[in-house]
């Protein structure tokens, strides 16, 4: 578990024998750990760059490990590695919260623990060690601190939305599509609660599903319809 920094001098030597990595410009390393809120000179821009280094190389390793996998498979299975949730896993076994530089609002209020400064973080040091060596290194670097992650990629089916999972369940068994309406609206404007029904009448099965927008609504009754969809066939 991090530590709260102490100090706008991080030990990052220490970074860099956990990256595996020696840095030739080691202020590129700490313009990588440096928030907004600390200095002018932050990681901003760096996390651009090694945002789409990361897609690139997350999406060619894929492509190279799973040869019969659609391109929606594929994306699928890069979302799940390349989002804030797959960073800050590998934010994690870095201890990276030791390592940041932050503005004095930010460490009282806690930003070395939090997911996204540390997600951020991750791809800057990615664009980094893109800007101080090359391509091939940085791809050698991203590869190593995700290997956990692709040795555990989930099958591609358990990442579809619980919409597109039913409208494919129903169409492999010759069934039309669901049927969404929304039945009830309540709360202000700015803090609405939706209620939306999923409707199969072949199968004459009904769930509703509330939430705070209309997509998420429909999901939530989408996800409740297909267990008993599934418990119809299995009879």
């Amino acid at each position: 578990m991090s530590k709260k920094p102490n100090s706008s001098q991080p030990d990052l030597p220490r970074l860099e024998q956990l990256l595996n990595y020696k840095f030739k410009k080691i202020d590129l390393l700490k313009e990588a750990v440096t928030h907004r809120s600390a200095a002018a000179k932050n990681n901003e821009r760096l996390e651009f760059l090694g945002d789409s280094i990361l897609n690139f190389v997350i999406a060619a390793e894929l492509y190279k490990r799973y040869p019969s996998s659609s391109e929606g498979d594929l994306s699928r299975l890069r979302a799940s590695l390349v989002n804030k949730e797959g960073l800050f896993l590998v934010s994690q076994d870095l201890n990276l919260g030791d390592y940041l530089i932050l503005g004095s609002g930010e460490l009282k209020s806690g930003g070395y623990r939090r997911n996204s400064i540390l997600a951020d973080t991750v791809e800057a040091i990615f664009g980094a060690a893109y800007m101080d060596s090359d391509l091939e290194r940085c791809r050698m670097l991203i590869l190593q601190l995700y290997h956990k992650q692709l040795e555990n990629v989930p099958d591609a089916d358990t990442l579809k939305d619980p919409k597109t999972r039913l409208q494919e369940l129903l169409q492999s068994r010759k069934l039309g599509l669901p049927e969404y309406n929304v039945i009830e609206i309540v709360g202000k404007a700015h803090n609405q609660k939706f209620t939306v029904d999923c409707q199969i009448s072949k199968l004459e099965l009904t769930t509703q599903g509330s939430a705070t927008n209309r997509r998420k609504a429909e999901q939530l009754a989408a996800d409740n319809i297909i267990p008993l969809v599934l418990d119809i066939y299995k009879k």
